[in-house]
Formats: C-alpha cells, sequence, structure tokens
C-alpha cells in the first residue's frame, strides 16, 4: 500500500482524501482483491486522525461494494463479482501467501510469474 497523505489544508475533508486514495489504489490494482487493510485504529493512528474519520472512509468504500468487512477478519479489498477475474485474484493471493511462506522476495516472484506468462 503507498503512503497515504492528508493534507490537512485541503478544502477537501480527511475522510474524503482518504477515500478517493483508497479507491486509487484499488483501482489501478495496487491493492488487490483479497488485501487486508489496516484497521480503522491503526490506520487512524498512522494518519493522525479520528478513529470516526478512517471508519466513514471505510463505511463508504464498503456501502460502494469496493471493500468488505469480516467481522473479526478485519476488512479487505472486495473480489470483483465477475468469475473469472474473481477467480484470478484468488489465485494470485494464494500464489503471494505461498512464495511470501517460501520466503521468496517479491521481485523474484514476479520473475517467476514474468517466466510462466512466457511460457
Amino acid at each position: 500500500m503507498t503512503a497515504i497523505e492528508i493534507d490537512q489544508a485541503s478544502a477537501v475533508a480527511p475522510y474524503e482524501q482518504l477515500r478517493i486514495q483508497l479507491l486509487e489504489q484499488i483501482r489501478s490494482g495496487e491493492l488487490a482483491g483479497g488485501t487486508r487493510l489496516p484497521t480503522v485504529r491503526r490506520l487512524a493512528g498512522d494518519l493522525g486522525l479520528a478513529p470516526n474519520t478512517v471508519a466513514r472512509a471505510y463505511r463508504e468504500l464498503e456501502q460502494a461494494g469496493v471493500i468488505e468487512t469480516r467481522g473479526r477478519n478485519g476488512t479487505v479489498v472486495a473480489l470483483s463479482p465477475d468469475a473469472a477475474t474473481r477467480g484470478a485474484q484468488e489465485a494470485a493471493a494464494a500464489f503471494v501467501a505461498r512464495l511470501r511462506a517460501l520466503g521468496i522476495p517479491d521481485d523474484e516472484a514476479l520473475r517467476y510469474v514474468d517466466a510462466a506468462l512466457r511460457s
């Protein structure tokens, strides 16, 4: 997740700045489906915001179907409603989890994916 920056001097409310930045990261694919987001309290502390500000941004993203709150399992980026895309997202998340469990660095993992796509 790219660092989020909140401009306190901006005319745009902090919750809206956060919502927009998270949405951009999700749409760009930087935050893929299934990615777990920080807790409201943690993100609020990291950004110097009130927890209610982060909660409002999360709530609006959840109402738009962009993220899902899974109770004790936290908040995650929603998987695509398209079955093929959802399957690809799930496979990618499983692949990343497996490589991280093996201690494979991200740059090396990308080389494996690139080689597999070319074969």
